[in-house]
Formats: structure tokens, sequence, C-alpha cells
């Protein structure tokens, strides 16, 4: 009998607490359901079209990357904006590295034009001075003159081409010349040249210069070449990597990050800080991985920028080439003699001259007027670069908070951002950079065994080029490995897939990703409400049943 009275009563109970639990509830299964039309107007907003959009919402069942309670989203929607989600993202990270590449291009060609108007300087200011020196000495060796200045232009764009080789062999032709013009009086046969050259190498008859041109001149001229060669290819490394595709995870997150909370009625949350950025440090995890070679190469560079500049500037070195080869005429000149004689000793003295020349007169040269040059336009060039080197050198590592800075709701609204469910704090921690930290990433699936060959192509490049400008620190010409006579062109042409690729790859072993969210797994057939929804009431009854039983 007992029980008979308290079960109507319990029932009642329950009657009663649905009735007090209707206004809190909000929308349930006996409201109306909630309008689409913020949601149309975003859709069509994307360029897409109305049909199919719904005009309330519907259960979610059919979702595949968005939770699926209520939503305004069709299966079709969602697949829509989950493609712009992945378009937006990737033009994200091309007009980003756009901006870089374009950045470094116009650094390179800052410093390639004043480099190449430098040597059309100098070279101007030999033709002019020589020609007032040493008259018609000059007009013989003139083609010497023309050949060694080109030599330095072929070598500095990228040629295949050894400097020391190209300024012995320059030292020689005019050592040639030379001797044609200064022994009018004698007929130099070809064996008697040939042994000639032989005899300079222990005779010096140009005395130190060739040596001081060789640690001076040469030095800096092998700088200029890589550090314009590092520019090009930095800005080639960026063009190629932000090319690189999105992963299937990565735009199932992306889409998730963006759009999902257009679907689920609440497009005003923007996403927590760490959340977007946890989606864009696994989005990039590959890229990131470029960071310590792409400092290793931004810091050597600012090295070889301080030696260009300073003490001996390549202004001063190439500026001096017209004093340099002037004294080493002059010196030749005035030692004629002594070296005919050593010469004779060993060659022969050469049969007289039928219509000898008449003898050459020594020619004087104003040093001082050709070797000033004040530096200023190379110290600016060079601070410019330096400058952006300075700005560039934490590029990879900086882009996901890069890309998150128009998404990312403010560090106020730390409680009251979009976490990926619902509009609440974001728990998990943010994730360090680089593929390996990626294990822990709770918003990206990464296989950190499978790197990017792409992106580790990009990293062998940035170690060659690097190891190529700390040799030409140490004065060191190395052995270039492409033949294009300007590396201007598209692609580095550092090195091929199978030079780059010779190394073994350490792979980490895959584990299970710790879970962040006390939710369960996405994508099963539940229909999900929103955060500040509850069960509709007659979800109750089978607890009071449950509860009555227990009194029982």
């Amino acid at each position: 009998g007992s029980l008979a009275l308290t079960a109507p009563m319990d029932f009642r109970a329950v009657f009663v607490l649905c009735a007090l639990a209707g206004p809190v509830l909000g929308d349930s299964a006996i409201s109306k359901p909630r309008s689409c039309a913020d949601i149309r107007q975003f859709y069509t907003g994307k360029g897409f079209g109305t049909s199919g959009v719904p005009q309330a919402e519907i259960s979610g069942e059919h979702l595949r990357v968005c939770r699926q309670g209520y939503t305004c989203c069709t299966s079709q929607m969602e697949e829509n904006l989950s493609s712009l989600s992945r378009k937006e993202f990737e033009d994200q990270v091309k007009e980003s590295g756009r901006n870089l590449q374009a950045s470094l291009n116009g650094q390179y060609k800052s410093f390639d034009g004043y480099f190449l108007e430098l040597l059309n300087r100098s070279e101007v200011s030999l033709q002019d001075s020589f020609s007032a020196s040493f008259g018609s000495l000059f007009t013989q060796m003139s083609s010497v003159f023309h050949e060694l200045y080109s030599d330095l232009r072929r070598y500095y764009r990228g040629a295949n081409l050894n400097l020391e080789e190209a300024l012995n062999e320059f030292w020689a032709r005019l050592l040639e010349r030379l001797v044609r013009a200064l022994s009018g009086e004698h007929t130099l046969s070809e064996d008697y040249l040939e042994c000639l050259a032989k005899q300079a190498e222990t005779l010096h008859p140009f005395g130190d210069t060739p040596h001081e041109l060789k640690s001076r001149v040469t030095r800096m001229v092998v700088a200029a070449r890589f550090f314009v060669q590092g520019l090009v290819v930095a800005g080639e490394v960026v063009r190629k990597v932000s090319q690189v595709p999105m992963s299937v995870e990565c735009v199932r997150a992306v889409m998730k990050l963006t759009y999902c909370p257009h679907c689920m009625g609440i497009s005003s949350a923007k996403p927590c800080p760490s959340y977007c950025q946890n989606v864009m440090k696994g989005c990039l995890a590959n890229q990131a991985d470029l960071d310590p070679e792409w400092r290793n190469l931004a810091d050597t560079m600012l090295q070889v920028a301080e030696r260009l500049n300073r003490p001996y500037s390549v202004d001063a070195a190439v500026m001096s080439l017209p004093k340099h080869i002037a004294e080493a005429i002059l010196y030749m000149q005035d030692n004629i003699n002594t070296f005919n004689n050593k010469v004779f000793q060993v060659c022969g003295t050469p049969p007289k001259s039928s219509s000898p020349d008449e003898a050459m007169k020594r020619g004087t040269y104003p040093a001082e007027e050709i070797s000033r040059t004040s530096g200023a336009g190379l110290e600016k060039v060079l601070s410019n670069v330096s400058r952006k080197l300075s700005e560039v050198m934490q590029y990879w590592v900086q882009l996901p908070s890069k890309l998150c800075v128009d998404h990312e709701a403010k560090t106020s609204d730390a409680s009251r951002c979009w976490n990926g469910i619902a509009v609440d704090r974001y728990l998990p921690e943010l994730i360090r950079d680089g593929l390996a930290s990626q294990i822990n990433n709770p918003e990206v699936e990464i296989d950190i065994t499978k790197p990017d060959m792409t992106i580790r192509q990009q990293i062998m490049q940035l170690k060659i080029m690097t190891s190529r400008l700390r040799n030409a620190l140490k004065g060191n010409d190395v052995d270039f490995q492409d033949t294009s006579d300007d590396i201007s062109g598209s692609g580095s042409g550092m090195c091929s897939e199978e030079q780059c690729f010779h190394g073994t790859r350490v792979m980490v072993p895959s584990t299970n990703r710790p879970g962040h969210h006390p939710s369960p797994p996405e994508n099963k057939k539940v229909v999900r409400g929103l955060s500040n929804r509850n069960l509709p009431c007659f979800a109750l009854y089978p607890l009071s049943l449950a509860t009555v039983l227990l009194r029982r």
C-alpha cells in the first residue's frame, strides 16, 4: 500500500521538475528549432548558393568533422566549408611566404645591383686612368683587363669558375703582353714565351701584387658571391616550402577551428589562442623543423655581411683593383732589364727584331684618385639586408602565431572562446614546435615518423648553403655543383635530389596520444546539443524510475 502511494507521488515530482526545468533548458525537443538565417547569410557571403541550406536546425548525425549536435550544416555544406578552410589556410601560408620571398628578393636585387655597379665603376676607372697613364701600352693590354672583369662578373654570378685560376691566367696573359711590348728589339717565339711563363713562377715579375690581390680582393669577391647566393637560396626555400599542401588531418583541424562554430550557431565565438596555435603548430610541424638550419643560415650571412663591410670593405677591395694592377705594371717596367737577364740565362736570348719597336715610356698613375670611395652606399645596403635577416630569423616558428592573429580571441576572453568543442576555456597545454613534439598535439593527428620530403630537401639546401658561407668567411672558394652563369634564375641549383638525400633519417616511434578533452570521441552516430543545452525532459523519466526502484 505504501508503495502504491509513493510511486505516483514520485512521478508527480518528475513532472514538477520538468516544468521547472523548461525555462532553464532553452531550446529543447518541445521548443521551436533555432533559425539558420545567420549561417545562410554567412554561407552565401562565402560564394555558395542557398540551395539545400536548412531554414532551421537539424540533427547532425551526418557531420564528419564538426560535432554531431543540432546544426545548420548539411553534409554538402560541411564539405564545401572544409574545402574553403583548406584554400584559405594554404593561401595564408603562401601569401606570408610570398611577402618574405619578395623581401629577400628585394635585398638580393639591392646588393646585386650595387656590386655589379661597383665592378663597372672599377673597370671604367681602370680604362680612363690607364689610357691616360700608359698610352699605347694600355691599348695592347685592354683586352686582358676586359677579360679579367668579365671573369669576375661571371664568377660572382655563379659560374663554375675557379677564381684563383682565373686570376693566375690574368697575370700570365698580362705578363706576355708586357714582355712583348717592353722587349720590342727582340722577336719572341712561342717556345720562348712558354719558357718565360714557367720562370715567372719563381721570378715574381709583378712583385707582391698578385699575392695581395689573392689575399684581399678574392676574399671579398668570394664572400660577395656566396652572400648574394644565400639570399637567393633562402628565397627559393621559402617559395618551395610555402607550396607544401596540407595533410588530411590538418584540413579537418582547420575546418573544426574556423567554420564548425558557424555550423553550431556560435559564429561570434573566436578560437582560444592556445587552441588556434596548437592547430597551426600541428599543420606546420614540418615547416618548423626548418628553424635550426634557417637560423644557422641567417646568422652566417650576418657574419659575411659584417666581413664585407669592415675592416677592409668590398668597396675598397674592388675599387683598388686598378691601383694594384698599375703598381704591378710599373714594377714590371722598372725591373724589366733584370727580369729579362734572368730569363735569358734559362731560356736563351731571343733574336733581334729586324724592325724593332720604339721602347715604351714608363707610365704614371694617380693611385689616390682611383682608390677613393666613401663606402656609404655599401654600408646602407648591407645594413638593410642585415636588419631583414635579423627580423626573419624566427620566421618558421613564429608562423603559427602570425596566422592566428586575425582569428583567435583576446587573452581577456580566455574563458569565453571556442575550444573546439564549446565556448569555454581551453585546457590543453601549448605544444612545442617541430614534428617530434606533435606526438602530444591534441588537435592534429600526425605520423611523426613520416616527415615531408620536400621540406627535408630544403633543410639540406640550407645546410649546404651555410657550409659554403662558412667557407667564404675563411676566404675559401668551394666547389660549385651547378654550372649556371646566373644564380638569379628559378631554382637554387644547389644539389640534386640524389645528392641531397644520402643520410639516415631518425624515426621516432609512434605512441597513442593522451586525450585532453572529457567528451567522447567525435563522429559517433550520436546527436549532441550545444554546451548550453540539456537533454529534453523525457530523458528524466528513466532516471526517476531508477530512483523509485532503488528506494523500493
